[in-house]
């Protein structure tokens, strides 16, 4: 058996990149019929979802192919938009008037934007070495 990094997709983290997967066509969805339709409604809302969409590609593409580094990157930077637009949206509801996929940390979602980078955080940690 030769030693080196397991793959994030495998295993468990077939589940992971499937619901990375999820996220990315319903985000992608939700932020291009905004965008098209009511851009002058709430444009930051708007551009946030897009936002959160392209990193939900990112994220689902870095972590099926093992891309390490940028899998990192994705969800650190999905971690910290979930947590500062969550915050955002909570302390200065006017800025919002409608809300993104990372509003209130997630809640629209079942929380699952908030423990979503949290998981492929683990993950990659997880499948770092073998052994």
């Amino acid at each position: 058996m030769a030693d080196g990094p397991e793959p994030v997709a495998s295993g468990p983290g077939r589940l992971l990149v499937a619901v990375y997967g999820i996220f990315a066509v319903a985000a992608s969805s939700r932020a291009g019929l905004q965008l098209a339709t009511r851009f002058d409604e709430a444009p930051t809302a708007y551009l946030l979802s897009a936002l959160a969409a392209a990193v939900y590609v990112v994220a689902t593409v870095a972590l099926a192919r093992s891309k390490r580094r940028l899998a990192l990157y994705a969800c650190g930077f999905e971690l910290a938009g979930v947590i500062v637009v969550g915050a955002a949206s909570l302390l200065l509801p006017d800025a919002f008037p409608d809300e993104t996929v990372w509003s209130s940390f997630g809640a629209g979602y079942g929380f699952v934007p908030l423990v979503l980078p949290v998981l492929g955080l683990l993950r990659l940690r997880r499948t770092a070495t073998r052994g």
